[in-house]
């Protein structure tokens, strides 16, 4: 495969696994360190099995690791980097929306929480 196919098909993927809400909520819970399913369930505010099969794909594809500690299992970033990179995309958001107020505010309002 050349190079550039090779490149923009892994973009592709990882764009496509940071394509749900529940994941970029995740990336962001696991910006300061690592937490178990339980605090994941618990911020999130959706069921175990719906974070766990998140996880799942986001391990996958190599965005988090695990360790475990008896039987609990802690997740972590691989690459930390990803959480202020999906910090910085928000400004693709705030520049189409100008006119959308509503929108710009929520934005202000997360970029102060990730921060």
């Amino acid at each position: 495969m050349p190079h550039r196919a090779l490149v923009t098909k892994e973009l592709a993927d990882l764009l496509g696994v940071l394509s749900h809400p529940h994941r970029i909520r995740i990336i962001e819970e696991l910006r300061d360190g690592e937490h178990d399913v339980n605090s994941l369930q618990e911020a999130l505010g959706i069921s175990h099995s719906g974070v766990s099969q998140h996880l799942m794909v986001m391990r996958a594809n190599r965005l988090v690791s695990e360790r475990r500690e008896g039987r609990r299992v802690f997740y972590q970033l691989r690459q930390p980097e990803i959480a202020v990179w999906l910090l910085e995309a928000t400004r693709f958001l705030e520049r189409g929306s100008a006119e959308a107020n509503e929108l710009r505010k929520a934005i202000d309002k997360t970029r102060k929480e990730w921060a």
